[in-house]
């Protein structure tokens, strides 16, 4: 069996559409073949800046001849119909068989496709992945029509066994495929002729050319760690960096340098910041000072000189980068000093936050005024709460901000200290964006997160009020964002919290009040916002391993916009389902339902009241009266007391006594009393069961 290797060799590709590219590329070609009759025994994609390469070893030489027979129309059918049976076939009168059937005789078709060899069959394939590959962005350059991510120079196509490697043949708008591919640009840029993925893996590093990006990685991983460890430092991770700059370079180069000492007094994210997006540095920490005082960048060559010139040019653009960086910050503290930290934020009022919910002015305002009403629930100050709200977003309008965007609330903590403002309210305009993803940590502090809540609640209530809601895949807003966030700072933080009641009532009424907006259905509105929510916590703990018809079963509960005790329920149910008892207990209580829901329906009465242990005839019925009377006794207690693991428990101590009642008793017994007694009887199992938790949801 052969192995196919393909390489797309082009001008430098993106870094960030690398991955995908691989993917893609892998995907494309792998299924296509599939598709035409061929199978391989496995596959990998590989990426540096200038090419796409595809190995897929063990392919089959040749796709299958393929036998097909159809059924045709009778033989005496109308002429119409054979004529559609030959178009849909192909074929013509002469080449139909005519054979004996149940009806009489009919046509019958049989169809040979001959196998195709692999060359043939990978051309069509990778021609159709070329002219149709899914760049985010492409180019169309020359005279071609071909569109590129960046002008395509050559394609290497090539089966490789024992006996050689076969071109494969190919020409896409003049680019006729080949064995031959190139080294580095500047260290290896003659032609390299290949004979096989092996071959072409080691001549490409023997032409400095590294084609594994993991291996990329590691290497600038390995040399920047042990640089730093020379001298005494520690290289600040980031796996995002690390992967784009292993996308930048074929053969990388890792040089270090240190910063100047005239800056070493930025704030250190400020540094991180500024070298990451400008220079796709990475930071460099002196453990013993705490202070970004180095990094590390990498090259793309070698040069005779050890990199001291690359290092010498990158030393002097770095130095003008962070006199910005430091001309910003200390034009922010001359303001700080002059106006405070509200002063600061005073031009705020001319921002637009959007045209029907007013500037950011106005919704400081509104979070500040929500702020405060959260602050008790969360065991906060409500000055220091309101305080907080309103200097939490005035580092917009800083310098540094304007610069930096993804340094807002980092720089407002900065300027906080230097206004003079306590921790709270510093850690407060750091904290109150956070959580913003599933993996950010979430704010404990009570100020912090009192206004965290009242940030994401106003967002949410806002644009609920003006009927923005989030829709299919598209969420211009984030709202999905904010309210995974509102989810994870009541859960993280065990609050007891009435989301319809305590916030999103509060900020309705400061909205309306504020915007003077007039708005219809408040009530409506308000429980499409709860079932948002809803389906936000579903996600949340359907990544935790709850079922999501677990879920269903607490929300149909009271008290379901206290996210807390949904939780704490739907974690208690989760664990009981996963005994034999409780799943076993959810088959019992769902026959007693459909029995006493049949019979309800068929007799028009309501079987809910009077069923009397005097009328029992069995002992198994004895039992299970007994049985309910003391779960009953049990669970009541113990819902009001939130302990739902005992009424879990509680519920699933009824499997035994129920089954043993179903397996010793009729329920339609000849007596009219005996029977409206037992159907009274799977009332009360009905009615204690779903006072834990509606079961009719749970699946299965």
């Amino acid at each position: 069996m052969p192995d196919l290797l393909i390489e797309l060799f082009s001008e430098e590709i993106p870094a960030r559409m690398q991955p995908k590219a691989r993917e893609d590329l892998k995907k494309l070609i792998t299924d296509g073949v599939v598709e035409a009759g061929l199978t391989y025994a496995s596959a990998g994609a590989f990426s540096t800046p200038r090419r796409l390469t595809l190995t897929v070893e063990g392919l089959t030489a040749n796709s299958p001849t393929l036998r097909e027979e159809r059924k045709g129309p009778r033989t005496d059918a109308p002429e119409k119909a054979i004529e559609g049976f030959l178009r849909s076939t192909g074929l013509t009168m002469d080449q139909l068989e005519t054979r004996d059937d149940k009806k009489g005789q009919v046509y019958f078709a049989v169809i040979e496709k001959p196998g195709r060899p692999a060359t043939e069959i990978v051309a069509e394939v990778l021609e159709k992945t070329i002219r149709n590959f899914p760049w985010p962005k492409s180019m169309r350059w020359g005279e071609g029509a071909l569109r590129w991510v960046r002008p395509l120079h050559s394609i290497l196509a090539i089966l490789s066994d024992e006996a050689g490697a076969t071109i494969v043949p190919l020409d896409v708008d003049g680019i006729t495929a080949g064995d031959a591919t190139r080294g580095h640009r500047f260290m290896a840029p003659d032609t390299i002729q290949v004979g096989g993925f092996e071959s072409y893996a080691k001549q490409l590093k023997a032409a400095k050319v590294m084609l594994d990006p993991a291996e990329r990685e590691a290497a600038i991983w390995h040399d920047a760690e042990q640089m730093a460890f020379a001298k005494g430092w520690e290289v600040v991770p980031d796996k995002g960096l690390l992967a784009e700059v292993a996308g930048l370079v074929e053969w990388p180069v890792t040089l270090m340098g240190e910063i100047d000492a005239q800056f070493l007094d930025l704030p250190p994210e400020v540094l991180q910041t500024s070298m990451k997006e400008h220079q796709k540095f990475f930071s460099v920490k002196n453990p013993k000072t705490g202070r970004i005082e180095g990094f590390v960048t990498v090259a793309n060559r070698e040069t005779a000189d050890q990199g001291a010139t690359i290092l010498a040019g990158n030393q002097k653009v770095l130095s003008a980068r962070l006199s910005d960086a430091k001309f910003f910050w200390e034009n922010d503290l001359r303001t700080v000093a002059a106006h405070g930290l509200e002063g600061m934020g005073a031009g705020l009022d001319a921002v637009t936050f959007h045209n029907k919910l007013g500037s950011q002015g106005d919704r400081i305002r509104r979070i500040e005024a929500l702020a405060r009403e959260i602050a008790p629930l969360v065991g906060a100050s409500p000055d220091l709460a309101a305080e907080a709200a309103r200097v939490a977003k005035s580092d917009l309008r800083s310098e540094m901000v304007y610069e930096f965007p993804e340094l807002q609330g980092v720089m407002g903590r900065y300027y906080a200290q230097k206004a003079g403002l306590s921790d709270a309210v510093a850690d407060a305009c750091r904290d109150h964006y956070a959580p913003l993803g599933p993996s950010d940590a979430v704010p404990s502090e009570p100020v912090s997160v009192a206004v965290a809540l009242a940030d994401k609640i106003d967002t949410l209530t806002g644009f609920w009020a003006i009927d923005e809601k989030p829709t299919g895949s598209k969420d211009p807003f984030a709202l999905r964002r904010a309210a995974l966030g509102v989810i994870r700072l009541v859960l993280s933080n065990g609050l007891r919290v009435s989301l319809l009641g305590d916030a999103i009532n509060v900020s309705n009424t400061i909205l309306t009040t504020r915007l003077k907006l007039s708005l219809t259905d408040g009530r409506a509105r308000q429980a499409d916002l709860l079932s948002f929510f809803h389906d936000r916590l579903k996600v949340h703990l359907r990544d935790q391993g709850i079922r999501h018809d677990v879920i269903d079963a607490v929300l149909a509960m009271p008290g379901s916009d206290d996210l807390t005790l949904v939780v704490k329920r739907a974690e208690a149910l989760s664990e009981t389902l996963k005994t034999d008892d409780g799943e076993n207990l959810i088959q019992g209580f769902k026959r007693a339902n459909n029995i006493l829901t049949q019979a309800e329906e068929k007799d028009g009465v309501e079987y809910s009241f009077g069923a009397d242990p005097k009328f029992a005839e069995t002992e198994e019925e004895k039992a299970l009266f007994a049985a309910l009377d003391a779960a009953e006794a049990k669970i009541a207690p113990a819902m009001e007391a939130e302990d739902f693991a005992a009424a879990m428990s509680a519920m699933a101590s009824l499997r035994g006594p129920i089954d043993a009642f179903f397996e010793a008793v009729q329920i339609n017994a000849e007596s009219e009393v005996i029977r409206r007694n037992r159907l009274n009887l799977l009332s009360r199992i009905r009615q204690i069961c779903l006072d834990v938790a509606d079961l009719t949801k749970i699946e299965g």
